[in-house]
Formats: structure tokens, sequence, C-alpha cells
């Protein structure tokens, strides 16, 4: 069974940090497709990040320069450091994984997907 479990989140105030955790169980591995997006009710997931199995990485634009990812292939997991955040930032989180070839290209609702994780910040 596959199971990306997240960790971290919670509530903040605007301007402030949070960071977010991602550890693949089962046959995923971080060395694949991964993904961190967002999602507000009412309203379809947002990118926030994707890197490819080759190592390329891209940001959504409303986050570039304040979030980044890095990852522990020893602990197999794929983290989201969020700094200057803001109220639209609030939202659900969830990791992903796609070890398909289109690396989430087609939609941002296939591959596997974390339980998700809620972020608030207060202005």
């Amino acid at each position: 069974q596959v199971r990306l479990v997240q960790s971290g989140g919670g509530a903040v105030q605007a301007g402030g940090s949070l960071t977010l955790s991602c550890a693949p169980d089962g046959y995923i591995y971080i060395d694949n497709c991964m993904a961190w997006v967002r999602q507000v009710p009412g309203k379809e997931r947002e990118k926030v990040v994707i890197r490819d199995s080759s190592g390329r990485i891209t940001y959504g634009d409303s986050v570039k320069g304040r979030f980044t990812i890095s990852q522990d292939s020893g602990e197999n997991t794929f983290d989201l450091q969020m700094n200057n955040l803001n109220a639209e930032d609030s939202g659900m989180y969830y990791c992903g994984a796609d070890i398909g070839l289109t690396c989430f290209a087609n939609s941002l609702y296939e591959g596997y997907w974390g339980q998700g994780t809620q972020v608030t910040v207060s202005s």
C-alpha cells in the first residue's frame, strides 16, 4: 500500500513561516516526480511546486521567492519551507507523487496524495 504521510502546518500570522513535511511510504521514493499543491474550498487545486524525476523544479507564480523545497534522500522526506506567508496562502496543502511519465502535466489529481495539512495565515 502506498502512503504519503504529511506533517507540519498549522496557524501562523502573516509574515511568518511554516514547514510541511512529506514522507512517502511503500514503494514511492522522493526521487520520483514529487509535488506540493494547495486547495481552498470551492476551488481547484493550485500548483505550489513540482519537482520532476530529473530534478527540475517549478514553483507556482504566487509562491516564487518565498517557498522552497528540500529533500532528504536518506530519510526519504520531501519538505516545503514556506516563508513570508500571507492570507492568500491559507488552504489545505497536499503532497503528491507521480510514478508515471507525465509528472502531473495532465492533472493535479492524478498520482498518489497525502492526507492533507491545513495552513491558516491570519492577517
